[in-house]
Formats: structure tokens, C-alpha cells, sequence
């Protein structure tokens, strides 16, 4: 008990943006440090070669025939909804747990995995320094590693480590650091083809957690909420040179959640919503235009209170945005005119204000959209978590539930039966059903309707604390980032690779 007991105060908001914008639509922005270009001369891709860091396991089970498959190369997915076309998976868990194709030990961190093809692209830190590795998403063999020095201490305790994930384009991959070091790397061979360093260039201060939100690449642009002082707010950067190309905003600081894309009336949009450290705390929702970052509108939308943040994504269907955020601020969904005027559809407060049962605030966690209604796992803290279903034309909760069950663990020899739950987990939309990924490594397969939600089945994974990232789903496979020791094993913090793959009926 006194080690779980821990988890029952946790502050954290991983995920793992703002103003209007004041640059003339067209206008050369300022760059304080435009990248150099490598010119890199052509080589042979190294192949991959076993790794002390791995331990492999055994081959997963071949593809089913048909079953539909798809990179990941990003956080979130390419779309930027937390949905998997990924067809023809396991229905039922096996019997005695899962076991992994392969696992790395990792040091800390809180980044998912990016996935390509052949390559798997991961970093996270050990001793003061962040390791990039590229390994084979089926074996773990390696291909390279990159490292980087960090001195980033995280002010509340929380992992040192990198919180964005990598983004995949092509024959590249881009970094960003908690630091805020950003870098394009060649996906083959790991050389470096830019580098620069956000924060340090736009005089952004460490904030609450570091650097955290991923880059989101839209057509030849990698897309940052930046949040300098006095601004930009958000920034665009060529994806081949590394320079600026628009600016957008000149108030409100870097938030913990990504950028979102969204075509809304035919016309691209991206999303961010603003919101780190200040004081007053403010913070908000940008629509831009990506092609030449111009501000659509502001909508602000943060706490008051100065600890606090915005760190649960947008959620855009159709012609609307919905964003939520706790710390007594509740949730609202916004509908866009066709000239993108927003006008409030509907509000809802946070559960902390114990106003009534129609309340929802997402701390870090990303809502997912399914048929009408939207799920996600609400609360800001471990103990007022639960699952909840959303109307999202009518803005009502349609069900709130707690999943619970009764688990044994064995802690300092003693065996002990508690009762454990998702507590605040992600949810995955994959393969007509959800795939639910707990605080402490719990896996569940979820059948979600407005009607309730049926447990289909539930594994245990690891018994580890701070379990915060997306679940990721590539060609059949799971890969999962244990963040901390496991409480029961011992084992320390891991990337594990599980075969997700059905069997053919």
C-alpha cells in the first residue's frame, strides 16, 4: 500500500497554443538563427545488428491474410485523432498475460514511438543525455543511435526526459527536446541535416514541464507552439531547411498539448491550444491558416489558477472544435462560421467545481469521437477519474463509470488484494473497438456506445506508475513505454513490443 499510495498525488500533465497573428500574410518572418544545412554525401544505410538494450523474445505471429496495416508515424497518428485503420487483431488476450515480442531498457522519458516501414525511431534520456534510437519495429535489432547532452530537471520530480515524439516524413525524422532542441535526422542513417535550438532562440524559459507538445507536420511544415514571451506563439518551420517561415502570435506561452489538423469548410486548419506558465495564467485555442499562419480567431481558455495548464489536444469533427482542460475549467465545443467566426455551441464545467453530474475536464488525456458521442477518461487527478460519454451535439453526459476490479499484487514478498482501475488512462479507436491503456499498465478492450461500455477483455502488462502515453498500433504490433519501475517485478522503465496479430479463423 504505501508504495501504490503514491500514485494518489500525482500533478502532471504530459501529453505526451496563443493570439492573433501580427506578421504581414506573405512577409519574410524574423529567424533569430536560421539552421545550416548539412550536405550530406550518399552512403549505405547501415543494417541492424543485435543491441545489449534488448532483450528479444520470440517472432511475432504472421500477418492474418488481409488484415489492413499502417505506419505510425507520429503522435496521435497522421490524422491527429488517436484512430487506427489497423484491422484483424487479437479479439482476446492470452491466457496468462501477454508476453513481449521484444523489450529495450530505457531510461526516462515520457515519448512514445514513431514508426516507419522498417524503422522504429524512440528517444529518451539516461544519465545527461538523450538517446534517439532507431531499431526494427519487429525485432528491436539496431540500426543507430544519436545523443544529445540535456541538463533539463524537471521542477516537480517528474521524468527528466523527452516528452515529444518523433515525427516521420520520408527519408527523415524530426526531434524535438524538452530543452526545446529541435533536429532533422536522416531516417537511414541517423546523420544530422539541421539542428537548432527553439527555446534558446526565441528566449522561451523553462517552464511547469519542459518542452512537451510534438510537432505537427502539415504539407512542408513542422509546426511548434512555441510560446515566447512576446511571441511568436506559434511558429512554422521548412521541414527541409529548418528556417521560419510564419509567425503567429504574441501573448500566450507553450501549452502541453499538440497541434491538431483539421479540414473545416474544405480548407486546411491547424489547431493549438495555448497555455503554459504565466502569470495571470492565460492561455487559449488559435485556428490558423497553415499556408501563410494567419489567425483565424482567438478563444481564450485556461484556468485562473497560476498551476495549472492546457495539455488535452483539440478535438475537431466536422465544423467544430472541442477543447477541455481541468483545474476548475471544463470543456466547451466551439462551431466555425465559413469564415471561421466561432460561436460557442455548448460549456460544461469541470468536476472539480462538484456542481452536478454534466461536468468534464480532461487534464492530459486525448477524447476520442465515435457515431456521435465522445469518450475519454476525465479528471484531473488519479482518485475522480473515471470513463465518460459525451453527447457531442447536446454537450450532456450520457454515462460516467469507473472501471474497477479486484487485483493482487505482490509488494515486499506480501500478496495483497486491491482494488485498482484505469484511473486517468488513452484510449486508441482501433480495429471497431477500443483499445484502453491504464495508469498502471493495465490493457483493456473496450466496446463503447452511448449505452454503457462492455470490458470485452483485460490484461495486466506491468504494474508501473505514470503509464501516460498513447498506446501505438504498426503492422499488427503494440508498443507500449513502461515509465517507471514496476512495482511487483522490479523491472526498470521499458519500450515493450507485444503482437497484437490475430490468428486466421
Amino acid at each position: 500500500m504505501t508504495e501504490l499510495s503514491a500514485l494518489r498525488s500525482a500533478m502532471i500533465v504530459i501529453a505526451l497554443c496563443g493570439l492573433a497573428v501580427r506578421p504581414v500574410v506573405g512577409a519574410e518572418p524574423s529567424d533569430p538563427a536560421p539552421p545550416k544545412v548539412q550536405s550530406l554525401t550518399p552512403m549505405k544505410a547501415p543494417g541492424t545488428a543485435k543491441y545489449d538494450r534488448v532483450t528479444f523474445t520470440a517472432a511475432p505471429k504472421a500477418l492474418p491474410q488481409g488484415a489492413v496495416t499502417q505506419d505510425w508515424p507520429t503522435f496521435l497518428g497522421r490524422a491527429g485523432k488517436a484512430v487506427s485503420t489497423e484491422t484483424k487483431l487479437l479479439k482476446k488476450f492470452p491466457t496468462g498475460g501477454m508476453k513481449p515480442v521484444w523489450e529495450l531498457s530505457k531510461g526516462i522519458g515520457y515519448a512514445s514511438p514513431s514508426i516507419q516501414g522498417d524503422y522504429l525511431v524512440f528517444p529518451h534520456r539516461v544519465k545527461n543525455e538523450v538517446i534517439v534510437e532507431c531499431l526494427h519495429p519487429q525485432t528491436g535489432e539496431k540500426y543507430w543511435e544519436y545523443r544529445y547532452p540535456t541538463e533539463y530537471e524537471d521542477r516537480y520530480g517528474y521524468g527528466s526526459g523527452p516528452r515529444a515524439s518523433p515525427v516521420i516524413d520520408g527519408d527523415r525524422v524530426y526531434l524535438l527536446g524538452v530543452e526545446g532542441q529541435f533536429f532533422c535526422l536522416e531516417l537511414a542513417t541517423g546523420r544530422t541535416i539541421w539542428e537548432r535550438n527553439i527555446n534558446k532562440e526565441f528566449k522561451v524559459p523553462q517552464d511547469f514541464f519542459g518542452t512537451v507538445g510534438t510537432p505537427l507536420l502539415e504539407g512542408d511544415l513542422l509546426i511548434i507552439n512555441v510560446g515566447a514571451p512576446d511571441g511568436p506563439c506559434v511558429a512554422a518551420f521548412n521541414k527541409i531547411t529548418g528556417k521560419a517561415v510564419w509567425q503567429a502570435g504574441d501573448k500566450w506561452g507553450p501549452s502541453y498539448a499538440s497541434p491538431i489538423p483539421g479540414t473545416i469548410h474544405g480548407q486546411r486548419r491547424v489547431f493549438v491550444l495555448a497555455g503554459g506558465e504565466s502569470n495571470p495564467a492565460v492561455g487559449g485555442l488559435l485556428s490558423i491558416d497553415p499556408k501563410n499562419g494567419k489567425v483565424d480567431f482567438e478563444f481564450p481558455f485556461r484556468s485562473k489558477k497560476y498551476e495549472s495548464v492546457n495539455a488535452s489536444p483539440p478535438l475537431v469533427v466536422g465544423d467544430t472544435v472541442m477543447v477541455s482542460a481541468t483545474y476548475r475549467t471544463g470543456t466547451t465545443l466551439l462551431k466555425l462560421g465559413t469564415d471561421f467566426t466561432p460561436s460557442t455551441v455548448w460549456k460544461m464545467t469541470d468536476r472539480e467545481h462538484n456542481e452536478g453530474e454534466n461536468e468534464m475536464g480532461l487534464h492530459w488525456t486525448t477524447p476520442v469521437f465515435k457515431d456521435g458521442y465522445v469518450y475519454a477518461f476525465d479528471g484531473r487527478n488519479e482518485p475522480d477519474a473515471s470513463l465518460v460519454c459525451v453527447d457531442h451535439a447536446k454537450g450532456k453526459v450520457v454515462w460516467r463509470k469507473v472501471p474497477e476490479w479486484k487485483e493482487t499484487l505482490k509488494l515486499n514478498g506480501e500478496s495483497q488484494v486491491m482494488d485498482l482501475s484505469t484511473l486517468r488512462g488513452n484510449i486508441l479507436l482501433v480495429d471497431g473497438r477500443a483499445l484502453a491503456l491504464g495508469e498502471l499498465g493495465h490493457l483493456l478492450w473496450l466496446d463503447l456506445n452511448p449505452n454503457g461500455y462492455k470490458e470485452l477483455d483485460r490484461t495486466w502488462l506491468f504494474a508501473a506508475r505514470e503509464t501516460w502515453a498513447l498506446p501505438v498500433v504498426s503492422r499488427g504490433l503494440l508498443y507500449v513505454t513502461q515509465n517507471t519501475p514496476d512495482l511487483m517485478t522490479r523491472k526498470g522503465p521499458r519500450l515493450l513490443c507485444y503482437d497484437l496479430r490475430g490468428t486466421e479463423e
